[in-house]
């Protein structure tokens, strides 16, 4: 459990301090280009799921905010019973990966609307402003800056549906907490043998 803990402990204290760092110093729409056109810090704040996606009505936000605390809670309790199951180390670490990514998320959605002022094209977000957070609690933004457009290219006119349009590989801009969601799911695919084996 103590492993657990720890990475859960340093994904979270990494995903905030960058996402600190990013809400309190850049401009919305802000980009820095780190190694060429490749690698790209761009701030952005996602309002809702994966990949900016909301849900359509007026407490969407708030569902889904609830939505996320169930799946901490229940991420939480099953890390308590592989750990006495005594699973694989690593399977072990791959929930805590997902878990610390979600609680990192969850953290912007819950309180960052409360913490900062509105982060704009124009004026930088500051901690606890005077006249208040730019949201209530559970409506924050997540806040994302790694951006990848490792390649790009036009889709050939004779392709349907996709004839003519630019495509650029990997669009998405993400966060610490999306990568280690992502990694821990990532590896629970590729060494699902191991780790679901049947017991003789």
């Amino acid at each position: 459990m103590k492993r657990a803990a720890l990475i859960i402990f340093l994904i979270l204290l990494v995903d905030q301090i960058s996402k600190i760092y990013i809400k309190t110093s850049f401009l919305l729409g802000e980009e820095v280009h780190v190694m060429g056109d490749w690698f790209i810090i761009h701030f952005t704040e996602n309002p809702g799921m994966a990949f900016g996606y909301e849900l359509g009505f007026s407490w969407g936000k708030l569902a889904l905010s609830l939505f996320r605390i169930g799946a901490i809670v229940a991420l939480g309790f099953y890390i308590d019973h592989i750990v006495k199951r005594k699973s694989p180390p690593a399977f072990i670490a791959s929930i805590s990966l997902i878990m610390a990514g979600a609680i990192g998320n969850m953290i912007d959605s819950a309180f960052y609307g409360m913490v900062f002022s509105e982060s704009m094209f124009h004026e930088v977000a500051v901690a606890f402003p005077t006249a208040g957070g730019y949201a209530d609690f559970l409506h924050g933004k997540v806040v994302d800056m790694f951006y990848f457009p490792l390649f790009s290219f036009t889709w050939p006119e004779w392709m349907p549906w996709l004839g003519g349009q630019f495509f650029t590989f990997f669009q998405p801009v993400f966060n610490v907490a999306d990568a280690s969601i992502t990694v821990g799911v990532f590896l629970i695919l590729i060494f699902q043998k191991s780790f679901f084996k049947t017991e003789k």
